[in-house]
């Protein structure tokens, strides 16, 4: 038996039939129908923290798409939770970004941590995104991925609270780990 992928195509078709609820929460990943977990304030803040970090340092030097669509292929389109893209954002208006378009792509990670930093980590790297951070929540750090070879990063590093990061794209703006993550409890 073999498992019949969907296409971004397909995925556009059954939202426009109505078959997912105006509530629900799914992304497409690898042909596969993915449900995302409900947010929670520690995601949301930390989102909305990341948000507003990169409109202070990067607006108007790069397109900030927050829990908005990537083309990664025909058969992937997911919805990170921040991304930095190439400007000008007018071209956005008639399709999502491309990897070839981005920057950087974010994860804010609670329940959702072993799917980011899995199947969507490998997603990524497969499709060339030059770079990925994966906020964890839970265990208060933000986990850097650089240069994507197969499906893997050749570089990674872990940044722990105290420390500050820069995108590779913007490497004069570093943005500190305690700016992104809520307090710790």
């Amino acid at each position: 038996m073999r498992i019949r992928r969907i296409t971004v195509a397909e995925y556009y078709r059954m939202g426009e039939a109505g078959i997912f609820a105006p509530e629900e929460r799914v992304e497409l990943l690898d042909g596969q129908l993915i449900e995302m977990p409900p947010g929670g304030p520690p995601h949301a803040y930390s989102v909305q923290r990341v948000m507003s970090a990169f409109y202070d340092r990067f607006a108007g030097r790069a397109y900030i798409r927050v829990q908005a669509a990537l083309t990664l292929d025909r058969w992937s389109e997911p919805e990170p939770d921040v991304m930095l893209s190439a400007l000008p954002e007018e071209q956005y208006a008639v399709a999502h970004p491309k990897p070839s378009q981005v920057f950087l792509v974010v994860e804010v990670a609670m329940s959702s941590l072993r799917y980011d930093a899995g199947a969507k980590l490998r997603a990524y790297a497969r499709r060339g995104v030059r770079e990925y951070w994966v906020v964890d929540v839970e265990h208060g750090h933000v986990d850097v991925y650089r240069e994507p070879r197969g499906e893997r990063y050749k570089k990674h590093v872990r940044v722990e609270r105290g420390d500050s990061v820069a995108p590779l794209s913007f490497p004069d703006d570093a943005i500190a780990v305690n700016d992104v993550l809520p307090p710790p409890r």
